[in-house]
């Protein structure tokens, strides 16, 4: 049986859920909203609010409308006068396409903190498994058979097979502010990933030279590694595998041909590489130093998942699978944003 709704405002839940309904009824947040042609602005504002709030208490969103019509007083906490029926709430929010979802989370983050720096900072890149909410065990499900799904299976070291997606993220460490995130179907290999999240992170201009990127070894290849320095001229801290030869890293690399351009400096380009490749060779070979440190976007996902029910996702087109977990990611990068954003704030966070 669910619990009821009970708006308590003293409840320290209750306070952080009221700080992010404050956010989305602020009027910068709404013309953000509106840029992205999800409108009209007011009433998306009002759906968003539903949304987070079924995600925050874990319940559907038909229970929570149930609550509202209900309950007075949660109405004015929520900020909603008059409840829509479950219909007309999931045919507007089906109006809007993924990407639009998708461009909305980098829009509103950064409304709470632009994404305009000038020092090099560290951002950590991980994947985890989407599943989706169905019982495969029951009815058993072949490869064969999901060739006409959007979902596929997949493999994850942790939870084993499962049938859904996979999504990829990365985090500003130590804001634990989302950057970028990709949604794939099944469970590709991660050192594919590598080159796509990088290319996104690059076309948003969210990458400065210089910049630490930590990876887990999923991410292994010597092509990242090389491609992370040269091509992005990024620190790629992948952890390695057993057979990691630092030497054969180093060996495969050279200046390149930007270093001779007659409108450069060609000493100056040439004393950058110098660095970034000592400040490569430092790092990777204190690797299990910052393994406390990329632990971070793993209790990150826990978040995700525990408390705002991610674990399984009751949607079975992609569509709709990227717009939920937008806004689940959008959830999350609020509450970090919010000062929620030290180890064990979201592991508090995600036992709730």
């Amino acid at each position: 049986m669910k619990s009821p709704l009970i708006c308590d405002q003293r409840d320290s839940k209750w306070k952080l859920l009221g700080e992010i309904l404050k956010i989305f009824g602020s009027r910068r947040v709404k013309q953000e909203i509106a840029k992205h042609g999800i409108k009209p602005a007011d009433k998306a504002g009002i759906m968003f609010r539903v949304m987070f709030t079924s995600m925050f208490f874990s319940v559907d969103v038909s229970y929570v409308l149930r609550e509202l019509n209900e309950r007075e007083e949660l109405r004015k906490f929520v900020g909603v006068e008059d409840v829509p029926d479950v219909d007309s709430f999931y045919r507007f929010m089906s109006r809007f396409s993924e990407n639009q979802f998708v461009k909305l989370v980098n829009g509103v983050l950064n409304t709470q903190n632009p994404s305009k720096r000038r020092r090099k900072t560290t951002i950590l890149v991980d994947s985890t498994d989407l599943q989706v909410d169905i019982n495969w065990n029951r009815k058993k499900r072949s490869k064969k058979s999901l060739e006409d799904e959007e979902f596929k299976w997949g493999c994850s070291s942790s939870k084993g097979f499962y049938i859904g997606y996979k999504l990829t993220i990365a985090l500003e460490y130590p804001k634990m502010k989302p950057l970028a995130f990709i949604i794939h179907q099944g469970s590709p290999n991660d050192a594919p990933i590598f080159t796509e999240i990088m290319e996104q992170l690059k076309n948003r201009r969210l990458i400065l030279k210089g910049d630490t990127f930590i990876f887990d070894k999923g991410y292994y290849s010597k092509d990242n590694y090389i491609n992370g320095i040269l091509g992005y001229n990024i620190v790629p801290i992948i952890f390695p595998k057993y057979y990691f030869k630092l030497n054969k890293i180093l060996d495969s690399l050279s200046y390149p041909l930007d270093c001779f351009n007659k409108n450069t400096s060609k000493y100056k380009n040439k004393s950058f590489y110098k660095r970034l490749v000592r400040d490569f060779k430092r790092k990777i070979t204190n690797w299990k130093r910052l393994k406390p440190i990329r632990g971070m976007i793993e209790d990150w996902n826990k978040l995700t998942k525990e408390a705002f029910s991610m674990k399984k996702i009751h949607r079975f087109t992609y569509r709709s699978v990227v717009k939920y977990v937008s806004l689940n990611v959008l959830l999350a990068g609020i509450i970090t944003l919010l000062g929620y954003n030290s180890k064990k704030a979201i592991q508090c966070l995600s036992e709730w």
